[in-house]
């Protein structure tokens, strides 16, 4: 979907509940409300399949009449945030304790950070002990994974007694970085992203030919633009960490991960030439990953994250939003609103983005960049405030997550035949059957996308 560029004339529209206004010097409110409503029944069509149960006696004979609830006990689709705020000195046990109890009732999803220069602040100490102790509590929590990443030529990528090192034993202990991580964490960690901002930094070899640490910022116009670098000069180093990567784990599942993917079309089409090439060349990327919160006080209009979605898609592989984080600060709104982040704006820009990222075929996550305002990198970019309350964005997501968009407590009754039918979002539930002579039994089924979806029960 193009954006509609209408040609004369300014008026601003002001959303009921935000009081924030929107342009039609830019963009067509009709068009773009009908993408929202467009994601919004793209929901029930994407996300829900029909699932079939029977049920019937020893001698094959159907039970009529059984008494069925089914509960959807969790999601396939991964809702997450970082989490690793909750290992923060910032906050006492108690408020630790607080952190990760409203991160749980919210999300089935988390990441880990594990950039090299404070992973491995010295060389050979990498920082294990307490990642090892997180994800037991995650295991715990049955909250899926992703680590973040593996390589990235920031220079909290690069550490500085790395760029110490002659070049060739530096990118030996890249590669060893890679099979270590990946392997060492396997079924703990089977995410993750493999390579950070391959567009946006500079390749690895030209990282390694600067001690200073300085020559990474490239789509910030500060010392470099994006089109100074060529594609064919990232190729190989990228292509290098994601085999390494699917070497130590080959049923891993490893992401190319970028930002301004969605406010700079000429970024996006640098990366999918990029990709294009990896994927010519069998190099195992398994999932796109995209940034959404660049520039950092922009609010997307539904047209412009469609646009990137629908571009992105062509590739046929999982679309994951890493790093989304509107704020709440009070800075000035660009874009395709106008106004002041406020609390309000949070949560109804979380409301947009999520409608469309969840009723998108292609979207397999979607990840809050920083959970408190207390441990954010971006002022009020939290889901709760210093304090650990909710905030406005949190208790929205709560409602849409945890009830609009799980199927709770369907109560039903077999037909002549033993069967019963019913429509749900993808994901585990619990299946409780009461027969007609009182016995009772519960079981479990898995409702997949694209699965066959039907059970068969002796009961």
């Amino acid at each position: 979907m193009k954006l509609i560029v209408v040609s004369m004339g300014f008026s601003a529209m002001v959303h009921p509940s935000s009081g924030q206004t929107r342009s039609s010097a830019t963009y067509d409110p009709v068009v773009e409300d009908q993408i929202l409503g467009e994601a919004r029944m793209n929901i029930e069509n994407v996300r829900k399949s029909v699932a079939g149960l029977s049920f019937h006696d020893e001698e094959m004979r159907p039970i009529a009449g059984a008494r069925v609830r089914v509960d959807q006990i969790s999601q396939d689709f991964l809702f997450g945030a970082l989490s690793d705020g909750a290992l923060s000195p910032k906050f006492s046990p108690d408020e630790a304790a607080r952190f990760r109890e409203l991160f749980v009732d919210l999300f089935n999803f988390t990441i880990v950070k594990v950039y090299w220069a404070g992973y491995e602040p010295e060389q050979g100490r990498p920082q294990w002990q307490e990642l090892d102790g997180f994800l037991s509590w995650c295991v715990q929590q049955n909250l899926t994974v992703k680590g973040h990443p593996l390589a990235w030529t920031h220079p909290a990528g690069t550490p500085n007694w790395l760029l110490a090192l002659p070049d060739e034993a530096a990118t030996s202990l890249l590669d060893a970085r890679i099979r270590n991580l990946v392997g060492g964490w396997q079924g703990r960690i089977d995410m993750w992203d493999v390579v950070n901002e391959p567009v946006t930094t500079v390749p690895w070899e030209t990282a390694m030919l600067d001690p200073a640490n300085t020559d990474w910022e490239i789509a910030s116009g500060k010392r470099y633009h994006v089109s100074q670098v060529q594609v064919g000069e990232i190729v190989p180093w990228v292509e290098r960490a994601f085999r390494n990567a699917a070497e130590a784990n080959p049923e891993g599942n490893f992401i190319l991960n970028e930002f301004f993917m969605i406010a700079r079309p000429e970024v996006r089409a640098k990366f999918c030439e990029l990709l294009g090439i990896l994927l010519d060349r069998g190099v195992p990327v398994r999932g796109i990953g995209i940034q959404a919160h660049e520039p950092r006080e922009m609010w997307f209009s539904p047209s412009q994250f469609k646009e990137a979605l629908d571009d992105l898609a062509r590739f046929g592989l999982p679309l994951h939003i890493t790093e989304f984080i509107p704020q709440s600060a009070g800075k000035p709104i660009e874009g395709w609103r106008s106004g002041t982040w406020t609390q309000e704006a949070q949560a109804e820009f979380a409301e947009e983005i999520y409608t469309q990222a969840f009723g998108h075929p292609a979207v397999a996550s979607i990840n809050w960049w920083s959970f408190s305002d207390r441990d954010t990198w971006l002022e009020g970019g939290g889901l709760v405030d210093e304090n650990l309350n909710p905030k406005p964005a949190y208790r929205l997501l709560k409602k849409l997550i945890r009830d609009d968009w799980m199927t709770r407590e369907v109560d039903l009754v077999t037909d002549s035949t033993g069967a019963v039918e019913f429509s749900g979002f993808h994901g585990r539930y619990r299946v409780e059957v009461v027969l007609p002579g009182g016995d009772a039994k519960s079981m479990e089924i898995h409702l997949e996308r694209g699965g066959e979806n039907t059970w068969q029960f002796e009961m």
